[in-house]
């Protein structure tokens, strides 16, 4: 699995109306017995968001968001996904296929990233579900069976 920035945001901010939910479901998989995989991309926008006065009205401040970051990296079963030598042509598929623009990049990105491990997407953002080939789902929503690849251009998935 690959975990999206929105559940760890989620799973952090008890103001929300999705703590409960994200922050049972983020235990859980650190608790599971699968690797978790939160790439450098939703680590940063972590930090990023958790830390900005417009998104939340007590933002962490930069070392506690950074403790935060790195106590979920440090644990054994996450891991860091990377982009393979894959990348560039995966990712050119997915954003011309789904013609992506502006702030849909960085989700199709985190899709290739996805494609090239064979992992599936945990995100509470619906926008995954216009990359062909990409399989995500979103584990806060009402029992919501994971989303499997739509038709489309068949990427080669390396194993994890």
């Amino acid at each position: 699995m690959l975990v999206d920035s929105n559940l760890l945001l989620y799973a952090k901010f008890e103001d929300v109306p999705q703590h409960r939910r994200a922050k049972i479901w983020v235990e859980a998989q650190l608790n599971g017995s699968a690797r978790v995989g939160i790439p450098w991309q939703a680590s940063l926008a972590f930090l990023r968001l958790a830390t900005n006065a417009r998104v939340f009205a007590q933002p962490l401040t930069i070392a506690a968001a950074w403790k935060q970051m790195m106590e979920w990296l440090d644990h054994p079963r996450v891991w860091i996904p990377e982009p393979t030598e894959e990348h560039a042509p995966v990712l050119r598929d997915l954003l011309l296929d789904a013609n992506v623009t502006g702030n849909l990049i960085a989700d199709a990105h985190l899709a290739a990233i996805a494609i090239e491990h064979g992992l599936t997407v945990c995100s509470a953002d619906s926008d995954f579900a216009r990359f062909a080939g990409v399989s995500w789902f979103n584990p806060i929503a009402d029992a919501a069976p994971p989303r499997r690849p739509q038709s489309g251009r068949r990427h080669r998935k390396r194993p994890n």
